[in-house]
């Protein structure tokens, strides 16, 4: 790894401005300033990116140390965003996570905890190994693990109106052979999310482990994992995914997708051996339809992984693409509830019909600026027209009276839901060769966000005043991973 450009003093005065969070850090030991002197941290249109490397305490340590404002800062919106959206603090999850998880973490990834603990901490951010667990447990605990208790919690029946359920959090395509310009795999993900938390995705990661391979991912500060999900590995892999939407069910005795999705991304090389580690003592947390490409051999891959049933499809001519909605009937049927599967007025049956439309269009043509614009695109299927809306691959919620929807019990079917796409991911092949991406962070389509507007014309979220954040229209990113 290179050494990092700033020194030690340079990094701990960045801290002290960064998001105007002030941090009281801590002197730095002899060992600590070698750490960070082989790491580094840029921003560029509105993304951080951060270089980190070695043994799994010393990496752990870079990140968080690299990273602990954005950490300050978020812990303190998921904190008070959990107990608005699920009547519980974030310390339950997180107490229930650690306890859930702490034994089913491998050494390497609970070592490279403590380290990312202890680098928050020493940047003036007090920072516990259980805290770490149930961070990156969030999603799995709030929207897989909690619907299957909460009934314990509240007077609600499972299933009722306004219970946490797994929603549609991306949406993604990988095309090779002749659908594309050069016959080389093209990939790209957007992710889906309420813009509280997704105004924290804005972290590209490049870590060198000393095991396994290297990977960039795109993230959030804290996560040991992408979870968004992107992935570029030195295995030769690319890795996407779109959520299940809809999923019920939660394995309390198996291993969390955050660990798994990690462990493949370190160790494959080949589709097969991603999906065997992914799959390995799967509990159905965070449920996925992953899209894997292997740049060595031009396969490409959809694999669909429910708790009790899965799905691999796999060729080296053509396109998948994920939309949150479950191709595998079981899964669909057994395993998923209202998921949209053939109704375009929901988000996920328009963009089932969208994408194969779009994929279509430009076969034989897909690059990396046409990914981009399919990323972006805002045709609305069941309207017909250009309107940005819950139904676009670029979704707009946030802008949408939902007037056709009348299912209550659909995810996200709530008039001008402060939530949609919060930004957009490309690579190929010969890009992912030397570990490089685009990105997009906002809106896919480039649209910016005005918080203070959006509250001002619907009053309903003024609950979320003072935690969401303005994202303003930025450009593609370009981020060489040999520099």
């Amino acid at each position: 790894m290179k050494a990092i450009r700033l020194a030690a003093v340079a990094v701990m005065l960045l801290f002290a401005c960064v998001a105007n969070v002030a941090i009281a850090a801590e002197e730095l030991t002899g060992e600590e300033k070698g750490w960070l002197a082989k790491s580094s941290r840029s921003e560029e249109n509105g993304w951080i990116r951060v270089k980190i490397g070695g043994a799994p305490f010393e990496r752990g340590f870079q990140h968080g140390y690299l990273l602990a404002a954005e950490f300050k800062d978020a812990w303190r919106v998921y904190d008070a965003m959990t107990l608005q959206t699920t009547g519980l603090d974030l310390a339950f999850f997180v107490t229930k996570a650690a306890d859930m998880h702490r034994s089913k973490i491998p050494v390497e990834q609970l070592d490279e905890m403590r380290g990312i603990a202890a680098g928050f901490t020493k940047a003036g951010v007090p920072t516990t190994l259980d805290q770490i667990i149930g961070w990156n447990a969030w999603m799995e605990m709030t929207g897989y693990w909690w619907p299957t208790v909460a009934g314990q919690y509240k007077n609600a029946a499972p299933g009722a109106v306004g219970m946490n359920k797994a929603k549609s959090h991306c949406s993604a395509f990988i095309a090779t052979g002749s659908a594309t310009a050069d016959g080389k795999i093209v990939i790209g993900h957007e992710s889906f999310t309420e813009f509280w938390n997704g105004q924290y995705f804005n972290v590209i990661v490049d870590i060198t482990p000393d095991k396994g391979y290297r990977m960039v991912m795109q993230t959030s500060p804290g996560w040991i994992g992408s979870m968004t999900d992107f992935w570029v590995t030195g295995g030769g892999l690319v890795v996407v995914e779109t959520t299940l939407v809809g999923f019920v069910g939660y394995d309390t005795s198996k291993v969390p997708e955050y660990v798994r999705a990690r462990t493949a991304s370190q160790y494959a090389s080949s589709i097969d051996e991603w999906v065997k580690l992914v799959e390995a003592q799967n509990n159905g947390g965070y449920a996925n339809a992953w899209l894997i490409g292997d740049i060595k051999s031009n396969q490409i891959a959809k694999y669909e992984q429910g708790l009790i049933y899965q799905n691999l499809e796999k060729k080296k001519d053509g396109w998948f693409f994920g939309a949150n909605v479950p191709d595998d009937p079981r899964i669909r049927n057994l395993e998923s509830s209202d998921v949209g599967y053939n109704d375009i007025r929901q988000q996920t049956g328009a963009r089932r019909m969208r994408w194969p439309q779009l994929l279509s269009q430009h076969e034989g043509r897909i690059d990396a600026a046409i990914g981009q614009a399919m990323l972006g695109d805002t045709f609305d299927v069941y309207l017909m027209r250009i309107e940005p809306s819950s139904r676009t691959i670029s979704s707009h919620y946030d802008t949408d009276p939902q007037p056709y929807v009348s299912d209550p019990n659909a995810v996200w079917n709530v008039p001008y839901y402060p939530a949609g796409s919060v930004d957009g991911k490309v690579t190929t092949a010969d890009a992912a060769r030397s570990m490089s991406m685009w990105g997009r962070f906002g809106r896919a389509d480039g649209l910016a966000f005005d918080a203070d507007e959006f509250l001002r014309i619907h009053p309903q979220w003024n609950w979320q005043q003072g935690y969401l954040k303005s994202r303003p229209s930025e450009p593609w990113t370009y981020f060489d991973g040999a520099k």
